[in-house]
């Protein structure tokens, strides 16, 4: 009996002694700004920003490559959050004069392939195989990778209406947007 609590207080040590070396010898080491900035992103991993996802996206903000306003999905909260973390000046979100919008599914053309399910990086569309799918409104970033796959084209993009939580002031400078019809009409005083 004493042998064998002896060879496992062996082995335990020698597995404490090789898992030790390994963590010191193999250490990844990561940076801890460009894992603060991945977590302030919305990680939809949708590419609109030109990186192939968000990590990729936050280390080349880290690095100063990047600029703070190319994801489009977390819009001008992120922005300013990332401005706010690394101590630079908010700049205006870059919209490309890109409305913002949310996929829609055609009930009648649908024919429930599931390939738009596959591609959404946020899981905003719903439903089963050979099945009608829907999108959830309030999940959508309208990322419009659901569009390429889609073989009978029944997903089609929607503006979202400019309401009170959506409506934001233009930045000074900023040229008016021609495309929205919710800028404040200025009054003179009669």
């Amino acid at each position: 009996m004493l042998i064998a609590i002896l060879a496992i207080a062996a082995l335990a040590v020698l597995f404490g002694v090789l898992l030790g070396y390994s963590a010191i010898r193999f250490q990844v080491v990561g940076d801890p700004i460009a894992d603060q900035i991945d977590s302030l992103l919305p990680q939809t991993q949708c590419g609109q920003c030109g990186y192939p996802g968000c990590r990729p996206y936050a280390e080349a903000i880290a690095r100063g490559e990047a600029e703070l306003n190319l994801c489009l999905p977390g819009g001008e909260a992120t922005t300013l959050a990332l401005a706010d973390l690394l101590g630079r000046e908010a700049v205006a979100p870059n919209t490309r004069k890109k409305r913002p919008a949310v996929a829609v599914i055609d009930a009648q053309s649908c024919i429930g392939c599931t390939l738009c399910l596959q591609t959404c990086p946020v899981d905003a569309i719903i439903g089963a195989a050979k099945q009608l799918h829907g999108v959830l409104a309030s999940e959508c970033t309208g990322c419009e990778l659901c569009l390429p796959p889609c073989p009978v084209n029944c997903i089609r993009m929607v503006p979202v209406s400019e309401d009170i939580p959506h409506w934001r002031w233009p930045y000074p400078g900023e040229p008016p947007d021609a495309e929205s019809d919710a800028q404040p009409e200025r009054r003179e005083a009669a």
